[in-house]
């Protein structure tokens, strides 16, 4: 995505985010997601360790896909050729960094769990683009009209999926350049990548999709990566062994759709850090935003600590 405006929270609610369904905790979400890809003959996979082992790694475990980096490279087989997870995540430096807007903005962290499906040579882009669909639409009961997708310049075949399989119209699939060739960092595993926003509605933010419009409006849910590269030291690409595939869907940012929540740290899983910042701060969240942007940066670090 582009660089993010330093912007404030709204304390609003979402207006009708559901339909016929009650919200979801933190817990639930996370195993209505992991039943839904076992349910489909996925292998059910542990977060790994928030330090990662292999040796083209980060610092620091940043996506549901580093786990698997072996299998990427072909260095071991998959254990399935399937696969889903929920993955303990940190992001402060490096590629991936949202350090500077976190606490301004309504869906950025620094610690995170990132709920991932996996395909090792087995699906690809129409089954991945058909189960996030189904998943969103169907399981969780978000309205399909709110939902954006975004697909990579040369991507035309990810683009004709999301009409011909999924009957999203095309004015809400948009076309962007870096921001839809997805990399772990400098080297590495990579390919272009299909992501899905939730439009939080007018109050947030400017129309004109997530290419154009308001950054707290169109929120990204999930992004489907379609992992076919090897970014290499000198810049270049080289192929992997196989095709496959990467999701990468935060469950921090889906709570506060499915919960009618305007910001993650209203939801089950901050709400309540920020609860025990005001009783050692001595001040009231919702009153002045200086205040309620610390309180938020508080929350965060002392869950990601």
């Amino acid at each position: 995505m582009a660089p993010h405006a330093r912007v404030g929270v709204a304390q609003v609610r979402l207006s009708s985010p559901m339909s016929n369904s009650q919200p979801f905790d933190t817990d639930e979400l996370r195993s209505s997601f992991l039943d839904f890809f076992v349910a489909r003959d996925h292998r059910l996979v542990s977060s790994s360790s928030l330090v990662p082992e292999h040796p083209a790694a980060p610092l620091f475990t940043n996506a549901g896909m580093v786990q698997f980096l072996p299998v990427f490279f072909g260095e071991e087989p998959p254990a399935s050729p399937r696969a889903t997870s929920s993955q303990k995540c940190l992001r402060v430096r490096g590629k991936h960094d949202d350090i500077e807007i976190v606490g301004r903005s309504s869906s950025h962290l620094t610690f995170f769990e990132m709920l991932g499906n996996f395909s090792f040579g087995d699906y690809f882009k129409a089954e991945a683009i058909q189960y996030a669909w189904e998943f969103l639409t169907g399981t969780l009961g978000l309205d399909g009209e709110r939902l954006w997708a975004t697909v990579h310049t040369s991507d035309d075949e990810a683009a004709g999926f999301w009409q011909e399989l999924v009957g999203l119209p095309g004015e809400r699939i948009q076309r962007m350049g870096e921001d839809n060739f997805w990399e772990m960092g400098a080297t590495g595993p990579c390919g272009p990548s299909s992501e899905i926003f939730y439009d939080k509605g007018p109050e947030h933010g400017e129309g004109g999709g997530p290419a154009a419009g308001g950054e707290e409006r169109y929120v990204e849910i999930w992004n489907l990566v379609f992992m076919q590269n090897n970014r290499l030291e000198n810049g270049g690409l080289a192929e992997l062994p196989k095709r496959n595939i990467d999701t990468g869907a935060g469950l921090e940012r889906i709570l506060p759709i499915v919960q009618g929540k305007a910001s993650v740290f209203d939801t089950d899983v901050l709400r309540r850090l920020i609860g025990s910042a005001e009783e050692l701060a001595g001040c009231v969240y919702g009153r002045a935003e200086e205040d309620d942007v610390s309180l938020r940066i508080v929350a965060d670090h002392a869950r990601a600590v």
